[in-house]
């Protein structure tokens, strides 16, 4: 059943600064929830009376109680992407959860508690950003038992202001794109889709103790092909590719990690990347959210390609 908060309703917050937890943020205040964010830089909130900044981070176990005190639900979408050691991953995305989770169970009748995972978590020998976000899931599982809460695993999310995907984007409007080799499969899935998925969850009556996969409805994903196709489409240019084999890749990935080394920066190609990258299967199909509630993806990849590439433009980023 849909049914929109009343005025009291608070969404506790993480990762509001982020890429998608930006959009949650303004999905959800705009479907009349109140939002409490966790932030380390109020300013870079969008100001208004529906979003409350708790200054802070997954570390403040101060922070963490006012954030979720009165909440009706968590939406726990802070984590890392990229991190100097396994052990960085560990501290923030399955850790930080931990703190989180104990804040969240302190009360007799604990707020729903919606995990943003990632679809990385279904294999978590391959990385340790894999291993983290799967660790992440079992915390929740145990500390949560007997109490609502819910695990979203996106796939490849891309849209508006995302750094992630910009490569992609900058060299199909040159029109080289240097892709991994092999036949591998992935699902893609907009973020405003993304982020009408955790609203419209929050409104309706889902499963509790779920996790689900979800996606942009292309039922076995997408192969490198397609997604040059598309970006010849929408750039009105040709797309060539050159398959870049995973020895080259794993150079890459060390050359990378001596030079993260040295500035003390994560690498964003690192060894357990080069194995997601490997992997072959990437595409959503286990408990998937469209068939526990009533949401649909309203974004293809044509049109939240175009929509991407034109906000990186009018961004100056393209």
């Amino acid at each position: 059943m849909n049914s929109r908060p009343s005025p009291r309703d608070c969404v506790a917050l993480t990762g509001a600064t982020g890429f998608v937890g930006g959009h949650l943020l303004r999905r959800l205040t705009a479907a009349g929830w109140q939002v409490r964010a966790l932030t380390r830089r109020p300013a870079a909130l969008d100001p208004g009376e529906a979003v409350i900044p708790v200054v802070g981070d997954l570390e403040s176990e101060a922070a963490l109680a006012e954030l979720v005190t009165g909440a009706t639900a968590v939406v726990h979408c802070a984590g890392l992407v990229a991190a100097r050691s396994a052990a960085e991953f560990q501290q923030v995305n399955a850790e930080g959860t931990a703190r989180l989770l104990r804040a969240t169970t302190s009360s007799a009748t604990p707020p729903r508690f919606l995990l943003i995972s990632s679809l990385a978590a279904r294999e978590p020998q391959l990385s340790a950003y894999a291993a983290s976000k799967r660790r992440a899931e079992e915390i929740l599982c145990d500390r949560m038992a007997g109490h609502a809460w819910q695990v979203l695993r996106p796939p490849v999310v891309y849209g508006p202001g995302d750094r992630a995907t910009l490569p992609l984007f900058r060299q199909c409007a040159r029109g080289l794109v240097l892709r991994p080799a092999g036949e591998g499969r992935f699902s893609m899935l907009y973020v405003e889709d993304l982020a009408d998925a955790v609203t419209a969850l929050l409104a309706q009556d889902a499963p509790a103790g779920r996790i689900m996969e979800l996606d942009d409805g292309k039922a076995d994903g997408y192969g490198w092909e397609e997604v040059l196709a598309t970006a010849e489409r929408q750039l009105g240019r040709r797309v060539r590719s050159l398959a870049v084999p995973r020895p080259v890749q794993r150079l890459a990935a060390a050359l990378g990690s001596l030079g993260a080394a040295a500035t003390g920066r994560p690498a964003m190609l690192s060894q357990g990347k080069v194995n997601e990258i490997a992997h072959p299967d990437w595409v959503c199909r286990n408990g998937l959210l469209g068939d526990c509630i009533s949401w649909r993806a309203a974004v293809g990849l044509d049109e939240g390609f175009s929509n991407t590439a034109a906000w990186y433009k009018a961004a100056g980023w393209l």
